[in-house]
């Protein structure tokens, strides 16, 4: 399973950004999928996830009414749109999968992981 992840780059304090991550190569028919976020200083965090199943997304608390995960399942593409980009939003952005039942901000259940995307926050 190969997860490709792009969209990242530089952008000013109160702008936009949207990564997305597409999914090849899998074998299972349904997979839940996170997006992640690390700095140098910090742990990889959970930043929001969603069900394969029901339409019920998760956020962590610092961006929740800022950002929104959605998925196109025909196009087999996760996506998270970041607004009103705040400094300390900087980070490495991960998109993550899992076809594992369980919690979907449960970090040690995802199994597969892309390569990251680099989000800036600067003025």
């Amino acid at each position: 399973v190969q997860l490709q992840a792009s969209g990242g780059g530089l952008v000013q304090p109160g702008g936009s950004l949207r990564l997305s991550c597409v999914v090849s190569g899998r074998t299972f028919s349904a997979y839940d999928t996170a997006w992640y976020r690390q700095t140098p200083a910090k742990e990889r965090e959970f930043v929001a996830a969603m069900p394969w199943r029901g339409d019920r997304p998760r956020y962590t608390g610092s961006v929740r009414g800022r950002f929104t995960i959605s998925r196109d399942k025909a196009k087999d593409t996760v996506y998270l749109q970041m607004n009103s980009l705040k400094l300390e939003d900087t980070a490495v952005y991960y998109c993550t999968v899992k076809s594992n039942s369980g919690p979907i901000d449960k970090m040690s259940d995802y199994e597969y992981w892309g390569q990251g995307t680099l989000v800036t926050v600067s003025s």
